[in-house]
């Protein structure tokens, strides 16, 4: 049987207790939130854009790290842009949601021709007019057509 001296007892105790304390403190790794430094990619939030309804269609047109945008057609004619963009890394890109709500999400006028909403504090999801006949309604209604509980849940 090794003896050790009550000094070294004493050292290799409060090293277990350290060791167990460190691994208690981490959890498992569903505890463990890493905030995100780089933009998802582009084409993984076609799948959250609204679905092709009537008269209405929807048409892919840019996809790059962040951002993915779509026009919306009526009868063969744009009325508006579709978009989401992973603001992560941009300060205050989150700043200008505190006006208003839309389907529980802070939201925010984006000149004269937007709506935006914000899912999950890094999510902007964006409807802008591109005809008169498109208004700020139909761009709040728009957005509602989004999956954005599934956006929510995008990790």
């Amino acid at each position: 049987m090794i003896k050790f001296s009550k000094q070294r007892k004493t050292i290799i105790a409060i090293l277990l207790l350290s060791l167990c304390l460190s691994l208690l403190s981490c959890g498992s790794k569903d505890e463990v939130s890493i905030p995100p430094t780089t933009p998802a990619a582009g084409g993984i939030f076609n799948k959250f854009f609204p679905k092709k309804t009537g008269d209405a269609d929807i048409v892919f047109i840019q996809e790059k790290s962040g951002f993915a945008e779509a026009k919306l057609k009526k009868s063969g004619k744009e009325v508006a842009t579709l978009s989401i963009a992973d603001i992560v890394g941009r300060s205050g890109a989150a700043d200008k949601f505190n006006s208003m709500t839309i389907a529980g999400y802070p939201a925010a006028q984006s000149g004269s021709q937007g709506t935006a909403l914000l899912v999950k504090n890094r999510f902007q999801v964006q409807v802008r007019s591109k005809d008169d006949g498109f208004t700020a309604d139909d761009r709040r209604q728009w957005l509602e057509k989004f999956d954005l509980r599934g956006l929510e849940n995008l990790k």
